[in-house]
C-alpha cells in the first residue's frame, strides 16, 4: 500500500478537525493509503518529525494554521529531500490555503488531496530558516504570534486588526540598508514584507497584482516612517487598496534580497516569530515544494 504521513494541530482554529477527523482518515483510505497520525503536541513537532521521516513516504498531509504548513516545509527542506505535500486549512486565517484556492470544508480539502494535482510552488529561505509565504517586520507584525489564540478563534483575520490598531499611537521605525540585484535603499521604515501570497492576514491582493506562486520571485512591501497623521492614513488607504503611493512606500519584485540594520530586528515568518536580526538574507527557492491543489 501507499503510505501517508498525516500531521495535525488538534488546536488550530477552534479545534473543529476533531469532529472531522474520522471522515478525513477515512478518505486517505478509501484512496488506497495506509496511515501513520500524528498530532502535534507542542511548538516544533511537526518540523522535528518532517526532518527525521523515512523517505518512503509517498505523501505528507498537514492541518492546520500557516504555522503547522509552516514548521511541516521548514522540517521538509532541512531533511533534504521533497515528498508531496496535501494541506488541510484549519487555522483562523490560512493565507496560503486561499491562495491556493484550497477548499475552506475539510472534508474536500481532503478529497482534493487525494484526487488533484501536484502543483510546484515557490519557498523561501531566511538566512537559516524557511518561510512559506510571507516574511515581515514592523507594524502588525507581532500581532500574529502576541494574539491569545482563544482571541483568534473567535475574531479571525480581524484579531490581527484590532491589535495591531492599538499600536498605532506607538508606531516605532527601523533604519534599514536593503539590497537587491545592484540595488540599494536606505530608509526608515515602519513595515517590510516579503511575500509569495495573495493575501496576508486575511485581506486580499495587499501583495501587489498579477502574483504569480511560482515565477521564482518574491513581492516586496516596505513602508517609510509616516511624517504626520495624513501620511499614515494614505498608507492604510494604499494598503488596502493597493493603489502604489511611492512617496510613502516602495513595492518591487525580487528573486534575493538583504537587509541590513545596526540594532536587531524583529521579523516574524509565515505569522511565528522569526527572532531578532541585524542581518537578513531571503532567497527564493523557485518550485521547492510540491503540494496538492484541485485539478
Amino acid at each position: 500500500m501507499k503510505k501517508l504521513l498525516f500531521i495535525y494541530n488538534p488546536k488550530a482554529g477552534k479545534a473543529k478537525i476533531k469532529n472531522k477527523l474520522s471522515d478525513i482518515l477515512d478518505v486517505f483510505a478509501k484512496a488506497g493509503y495506509e496511515i501513520t497520525v500524528f498530532p502535534t503536541q507542542a511548538k516544533g513537532d511537526a518540523r522535528r518529525l518532517m526532518k527525521c521521516r523515512p523517505g518512503d513516504y509517498e505523501l505528507v498531509v498537514c492541518s492546520g494554521g500557516d504555522g503547522t504548513l509552516d514548521e511541516t516545509v521548514t522540517g521538509m527542506m532541512e531533511s533534504g529531500f521533497k515528498t508531496p505535500l496535501g494541506y488541510i486549512p484549519a487555522g483562523s486565517t490560512n493565507d496560503f490555503g486561499g491562495s491556493l484556492s484550497l477548499p475552506k470544508n475539510m472534508l474536500r480539502a481532503a478529497e482534493t488531496i487525494v484526487d488533484g494535482r501536484t502543483y510546484a510552488c515557490d519557498v523561501g529561505t531566511f538566512n537559516d530558516d524557511v518561510f512559506v509565504y510571507i516574511a515581515a517586520f514592523g507594524l502588525f507584525t507581532e500581532v500574529s504570534y502576541e494574539t491569545d489564540q482563544e482571541v483568534k478563534n473567535l475574531l479571525g483575520h480581524m484579531a490581527y486588526v484590532l491589535e495591531g490598531m492599538k499600536r498605532l499611537s506607538s508606531i516605532k521605525s527601523f533604519p534599514m540598508r536593503v539590497s537587491w540585484e545592484g540595488k540599494t535603499i536606505v530608509d526608515d521604515f515602519i513595515f517590510g514584507m516579503v511575500t509569495n501570497s495573495f493575501s496576508v492576514g486575511g485581506f486580499k491582493n495587499i501583495t501587489g497584482k498579477n502574483v504569480l506562486l511560482d515565477d521564482g520571485v518574491f513581492e516586496v512591501t516596505l513602508i517609510k516612517k509616516p511624517r504626520n497623521p495624513i501620511e499614515l492614513n494614505n498608507i492604510m488607504v494604499s494598503l488596502l487598496n493597493h493603489n502604489v503611493d511611492t512617496d510613502v512606500m516602495y513595492c518591487f519584485r525580487a528573486a534575493e534580497l538583504i537587509f541590513e540594520s545596526s540594532e536587531a530586528v524583529a521579523w516574524t515568518l509565515d505569522g511565528e516569530n522569526g527572532g531578532s536580526h541585524k542581518s537578513v538574507k531571503i532567497r527564493n527557492i523557485n518550485k521547492g515544494m510540491e503540494i496538492r491543489v484541485k485539478e
